[in-house]
Parts: C-alpha cells; structure tokens; sequence
C-alpha cells in the first residue's frame, strides 16, 4: 500500500511558503527542517529522513497544484534567480544569468518546472 501525503497548493504563495509547506508534510515529525535548497528537496526525497524513509511508493496529493504552478511561476523564478544573482560568491554567477537569460527569452524552466522535474526523478513518487 502506498503512503499517501497531502500538499495544500493554498498555503503556497512564493517560493519560501513553497518550503514551509514542504516541511510541513515531509518533515513533520522531525526535529529540523530542510532549507530553501532545491537539492535539499531533492536529497529528501531520496528518503531515509522524514515522510520518506526508504524507496516506498508514494503518492503526493497537491491539492490546487494549478494555484502552485503559478505562484512558483516566471515572475517568482526571476526572483528567485535574481537573489541569487546578489550573492556572487556563493552562486554560479554565469548559470544563473543564463538561466535568467533563457526565462526572459520564454525557454528557461521556471521553478514549478524545476520542482516537478525534481518529484519526477524520483520514480516512486507519483504526483496525483
């Protein structure tokens, strides 16, 4: 049987409640939160730590995901890209301007994009 969990696309309203949601469903019964790290997201979801503690089939309800989809859209990735780009020691300068480059160009990802490209790495997670 498959573990079922719930994201609720209404509490999502930019990219930092995107991550405490997130924490909110994954990490629930833990003692520490993930950052607002998309190789975070995607480390936690290799399982072994909060919801998800080893391969087991899940399924990911996320409820008014089309409410995500847009929230997490163009305007909060340019932002999201756009911080970055304010801490040039930390981050690939070159690769976020690139990729800051290709959303106003209408080709880049943004980050819905990113996140469901991330869910969908991980073959047992199904996104219902």
């Amino acid at each position: 049987m498959k573990k079922r969990l719930f994201i609720e696309g209404d509490h999502i309203n930019d990219i930092a409640s995107f991550y405490t949601e997130i924490n909110r469903v994954f990490m629930q019964n833990e003692n520490w939160q993930i950052g607002q790290s998309l190789d975070a997201l995607s480390d936690m979801m290799y399982g072994g730590f909060g919801e998800i503690k080893q391969k087991e089939p899940i399924e990911l309800v996320w409820h008014n995901i089309e409410k995500s989809k847009c929230v997490l859209g163009l305007d909060a990735t340019k932002t999201f890209y756009k911080d970055k780009l304010a801490s040039p020691s930390v981050f690939n300068v070159q690769l976020i301007k690139e990729r800051l480059e290709a959303l106003e160009n209408g080709k880049g990802q943004t980050f819905f994009e990113i996140v469901m490209e991330i869910i969908a790495e991980h073959p047992n997670i199904e996104v219902l």
